[in-house]
């Protein structure tokens, strides 16, 4: 497996900037547009449990887990800059991640941050 398989981010090329600071420098924040999200449930299907189970007892990384939370955090993030762009913003400024636990089936992934839209100085 490569690196893209734990791993995620923007392409380099993005219209959407998702930063995790308060501003980007050298840009100004012209308008707030308000608080975006990208949100998305994944369950672990029973093979990937059996197997995470039998290597928890031996230790080591789960690595079919780790790709399958990667995969999820992209797709949350591609959901929140698909928000920002909708609502006529071309950057997200404070992105965060939030995981937690969906009534025991699954697990919740929320990228959230503050659409804006911003220009050079």
């Amino acid at each position: 497996m490569g690196i893209e398989d734990y791993g995620g981010g923007q392409t380099p090329r993005a219209d959407v900037l998702v930063v995790t600071t308060n501003d980007v420098p050298g840009y100004q924040v012209t308008e707030v547009v308000g608080e975006v999200f990208g949100l998305t449930v994944r369950s672990r299907h029973l093979g990937s449990q059996i197997g995470a189970g039998l290597k928890s007892m031996i230790g080591g990384e789960l690595r079919g887990l780790t790709k399958t939370l990667v995969e999820t955090r992209n797709q949350a993030m591609e959901r929140l800059v698909d928000q920002a762009r909708a609502r006529g913003a071309n950057a997200v400024l404070m992105m965060r991640f939030d995981v937690s636990e969906a009534a025991d089936v699954g697990t919740e992934v929320c990228a959230y941050g503050t659409a804006a839209v911003i220009s050079r100085s």
